[in-house]
């Protein structure tokens, strides 16, 4: 590896309205008018390269002023633009179509078309620009000079590479009957083309990457769609075909549900050398399209209700890619599940593998956590078993490597690793009340309430194979675990718990999001939980579109920055689902209110976050520059918000589901078909005037119970249960 994977600053800005298309490991960022221009994080990206960091079109040296976009699929879409006036002419009329497919590279077909009585005579000419940059670079503001690319012009095409000829881009132009003139600059492409009075011309040019000294093709070229696209294209299809229907009186809720759903298609990752493989999901576009540990999990976890065959694939795909070795560089070591796997130039070994980097804390327990759900749920039941053994490697490196005086802490091994390795994981974005950094090793709230639900899944797996002894280690290690936490993690005098302990075991006593977490995980002993769900959803916290990373009174507080006081929707979704988790209904249903609000306002789809500034102040969602969209843990948020609202809480093992709607006023009447539950789907129906459900499909040995899962009322020796099944609340 030739530099290491920590950053502290933030990626780079898309820049407002940026246009970005996506298929698999593919993606381009352009402006509305579909130039890519240079000194920005616009591109052409594949295999964590960019290949070309300025594509921008031009008629007689004038720029295309945009009209319109016509999206369709999430790697195609049409541009419409016109040119500058004609010469001797008040209005233009030549019309600019720019119709783009991504996948593979890029392939692109220019038509201009005359709106005159007369020809048009006009030079055509694309500018081209290759940094043959890694994604890291481009994200981090270190982009190497392009003096390091080499160009050769060949007749109808450029060549770009790097000093090494291991990376880099071809770009062929094709236009029958109009010649590719002599290039004085070797980054033009150029046509002088006479477009027919009331006629059109085109022309078609391609972005062929070369990986490893290999050339290959885009998927699209010159309207014929290669096997790749038809295979993308198909995917989409029996995806949409598959899914859950969802029929609501309540338009703007179909239409976030809808974009929602259309995201989770096109941020699917599927093995290329195992087509037959489930697929996995990446992060988010442009930065994280690949398939990171944590992202993907808590992705896969939301999204459940829609597509179990995410979590599905990610959980095999990370246990295939489970650490066997001690590797302080990568950070790997025995049973870590990988924080995320990248192709980029700036490795040194160039294997199509990829390479992953294990720096994060959370992973392995959210992996545990993930095959518990699916275990609940009845779902996939032959490859839950088969995983269990990665699960309890995943446990063994918790307690052989991660834990510390009964919690487990995170450092990186080495100064190329992440300083932080929880979700919040800028290099600032741990800190105290008065915004002192916090030093590591660092043990994180949030964190051990993961692993507490972690023994919580594991405990239960034994019970179900009458595994006494494993069953009543992770029963005792949960509950102690638990008590710890309460004891040392909760802050009396502020009545909240800490977001974590810093390296000499100091409370770190920011009032933050991470609490609600907890709340999610089930850690939080129920006499805390009304004295949280305050906090949660004071004016310190609660935006009105969401709760914010950090309280407003806080000193490193700023509502413009990553972690320290934005709005990140899937935080928000999991305090909501905590919140409900202990009975706090009114507050859970502001929260997923807010969030949906925030979402009609960005047009359906949440971004990766947004600024935090109260709703009282600016009665839109501010948007976060440098926000991924779309990003996988936000698309997946509707989702769980109406699991959430729905109160769905299978237990198939046992043969029962609780179902008991508490929809908010405005959600109308709800029905969604083909709901994915206990090996089969069945349909539901609930309104928001009545907390009744309507279900129809259930197995006859799966009994439907409409109403909260109430708590379990165990022996004393069972506290993990009690926390596991809470769900009323304390104030009933």
């Amino acid at each position: 590896m030739t530099s290491g994977w920590t950053f502290e600053g933030q990626p780079s800005a898309i820049g407002r309205g940026a246009m970005t298309l996506v298929a698999g490991g593919s993606f381009c960022v352009s402006a509305r008018n579909g130039d890519v221009l240079p000194g920005s994080a616009h591109g052409i990206y594949y295999a964590d390269t960019r290949l070309l960091s300025h594509w921008e079109l031009r008629i007689d040296d004038s720029p295309i002023e945009e009209l319109q976009v016509l999206a369709g699929e999430p790697y195609h879409a049409t541009f419409v633009g016109r040119t500058a006036p004609r010469p001797g002419q008040a209005e233009s009329t030549l019309l600019i179509v720019r119709d783009r497919y991504v996948g593979g590279g890029l392939s692109e077909e220019v038509t201009i078309r005359n709106m005159s009585h007369e020809p048009a005579g006009c030079m055509v000419t694309l500018h081209i620009g290759s940094d043959v940059c890694d994604l890291f670079e481009v994200k981090t503001h270190r982009v190497h000079w392009v003096a390091d690319v080499t160009t050769v012009a060949d007749e109808r095409s450029l060549r770009m590479f790097s000093g090494s000829k291991a990376r880099g881009v071809r770009v062929v132009a094709k236009a029958d009957g109009t010649p590719v003139l002599p290039m004085i600059n070797p980054r033009l492409l150029v046509f002088r083309v006479v477009v027919p009075a009331r006629g059109e011309w085109t022309g078609c040019v391609q972005a062929n990457p070369i990986i490893d000294g290999i050339e290959t093709e885009p998927w699209y070229t010159e309207k014929r769609l290669s096997p790749a696209l038809v295979q993308r294209a198909g995917e989409l299809f029996e995806w949409d075909k598959r899914l859950p229907r969802v029929t609501t009186t309540n338009t703007a809720l179909a239409g976030i549900l809808r974009q929602s759903q259309k995201d989770l298609g096109a941020l699917r990752l599927f093995d290329p050398g195992q087509p037959e493989l489930p697929p996995t999901v990446a992060a988010g576009a442009p930065w994280f399209m690949t398939l990171f540990g944590r992202d993907s999990l808590l992705s896969s976890w939301m999204a459940l209700p829609l597509d179990p065959e995410l979590a599905h694939g990610t959980l095999g795909r990370l246990a295939a890619l489970q650490g066997t070795k001690v590797d302080p560089l990568t950070e790997e070591e025995p049973g870590k599940i990988m924080h995320e796997l990248r192709y980029g130039a700036r490795q040194d070994d160039t294997s199509a593998a990829g390479h992953a980097y294990y720096g994060s804390v959370d992973a392995s327990p959210l992996f545990v956590i993930l095959l518990g759900e699916l275990r609940r749920w009845g779902l996939h039941r032959a490859a839950v078993e088969r995983l269990i053994p990665h699960a309890d490697a995943a446990l063994e490196w918790i307690e052989q490597y991660g834990m510390r005086d009964g919690f487990l802490w995170y450092q990186r091994k080495t100064d190329q690793g992440l300083l932080n390795q929880g979700w919040k994981d800028s290099f600032d974005g741990i800190n105290f009340a008065d915004g002192t950094i916090a030093r590591p090793p660092i043990a994180l709230a949030e964190v051990q309430g993961y692993v507490y639900a972690a023994y919580i899944a594991r405990h239960y797996f034994a019970k179900e194979a009458r595994d006494t002894e494993t069953e009543q280690l992770y029963r005792q290690r949960a509950a102690e675990l638990r008590a710890r936490f309460n004891e040392q993690f909760w802050l009396p005098d502020r009545g909240y718990f800490a977001v974590g302990l810093d390296h000499e075991g100091r409370p770190i006593d920011a009032l933050a999001s991470n609490m609600g977490h907890c709340l999610w995980s089930g850690i939080v002993d129920r006499d805390k939980a009304p004295a949280v769900a305050e906090h949660l959803l004071s004016p310190r916290m609660f935006s009105g579109f969401g709760i914010r990373t950090l309280a407003s009174d806080m000193g490193a507080y700023n509502p413009m920055s990553y972690h320290n006081g934005s709005v990140w929707p899937h935080d928000s979704a999991l305090v909501a689902s905590g919140l409900m988790r202990y009975g706090f209904v009114e507050e859970a249903q502001r929260i997923a209110t807010g969030l949906l609000d925030a979402a009609c306002a960005f047009g359906d789809r949440l971004p990766e976050l947004f600024c935090g500034f109260d709703r009282a102040e600016f009665d839109l969602p501010v948007p976060y520059p440098t926000s991924c969209s779309p990003q996988a843990w936000a698309s997946a948020t509707p989702i769980q918000l109406l699991r959430l609202l729905l109160r769905v809480d299978p237990w198939v093992p046992s043969r029962r589901v609780w179902i008991a709607p508490v929809l908010p006023k405005g959600f109308g009447e709800l029905r969604i078909s083909g709901f994915p539950i206990a090996g089969t789907r069945v349909d539901l129906e609930a309104r928001e005037d009545s907390g009744e459900v309507h279900v129809d499909g259930l197995p006859e040995e799966v009994r439907l119970i409409p109403e909260t899962r109430p708590p379990a009322a165990l022996r004393r020796s069972s506290a993990c249960d009690r926390g596991e099944e809470s769900r009323r609340s304390p104030r009933a």
